[in-house]
């Protein structure tokens, strides 16, 4: 992992470049995060943060770049002809007022997309695409912006799909989703959960993603284990238990 082209001097770069010849990956790096970095950037490089991993041949199918908040199209451009990939993270900026990204613009690129907690203010997929989308809508003043007509007109699955298929070589997965040699990893929707109520099937992910925060899990696996089940997480279940068994022991119902 690389900070950024201002937590790192290019020669750093270049010799991680070197050093990674083998190596699947992923490599992350943050840039273009803030007008700030951009700005240093040019002064420092001549170029943008962008502009000059592209322009120093650094980056490829390996590369991730982290935020990419602040690009312009001969940037989207040149990263779509590298093959990296961007992990955008909606609520990390919005917490530090970093700013918004060109979704469109990615959107109609062939770079992989996917989404990232960065900071951690929350670690909430549903909340990173919330943002995502309500942060466009709000700067351009237009509803739908991440659908796409011809093929997928809601707006949640689209971001979904495209999220969900970059997040394998992100993570450093050799794949992701529901699919043979991928972890098994598992959401069941609480069905009986207010925001998901006489929502058709078909319209799941939408609610899920645009409905207010609720309890919308009855399952949660991950790599193959329930971690959460029935609503409840094993732990808390057992604790719950051990805790009524001390107060029985302590306070015996009398006969």
């Amino acid at each position: 992992v690389v900070h950024s082209l201002r937590a790192a001097a290019p020669a750093s770069i270049h010799r991680l470049r070197r050093q990674a010849e083998g190596f699947g990956g992923p490599i992350h790096i943050h840039a273009a995060e803030q007008t700030a970095e951009v700005d240093d950037c040019v002064a420092a490089t001549g170029v943008r943060p962008i502009e000059w991993l592209a322009r120093e041949g650094l980056i490829d199918g390996r590369w991730q770049l982290v935020h990419a908040t602040h690009t312009l199209p001969q940037e989207i451009a040149a990263v779509a002809r590298s093959g990296a990939g961007i992990v955008l993270c909606p609520t990390t900026e919005a917490n530090l007022g970093d700013g918004l990204p060109d979704l469109a613009g990615w959107l109609a690129s062939d770079v992989p997309i996917t989404i990232g907690s960065d900071s951690h203010v929350t670690r909430d997929w549903r909340e990173e695409l919330r943002w995502l989308e309500y942060g466009q809508r709000l700067m351009l003043r237009q509803r739908n912006v991440a659908a796409q007509p011809s093929t997928q007109p809601a707006t949640a699955v689209h971001l979904w799909q495209r999220v969900q298929a970059a997040g394998a070589a992100a993570a450093g997965e050799p794949a992701w989703g529901l699919v043979a040699g991928a972890r098994a990893d598992a959401l069941l929707p609480d069905a009986s959960d207010p925001a998901l109520l006489g929502v058709p099937t078909t319209h799941t992910l939408d609610a899920l993603v645009f409905s207010s925060p609720g309890r919308p899990w009855s399952g949660v696996m991950v790599a193959g284990r329930w971690v959460v089940h029935d609503g409840a997480h094993p732990r808390a279940r057992s604790i719950a238990q051990a805790f009524e068994e001390a107060m029985t022991a302590l306070w015996p119902t009398a006969d």
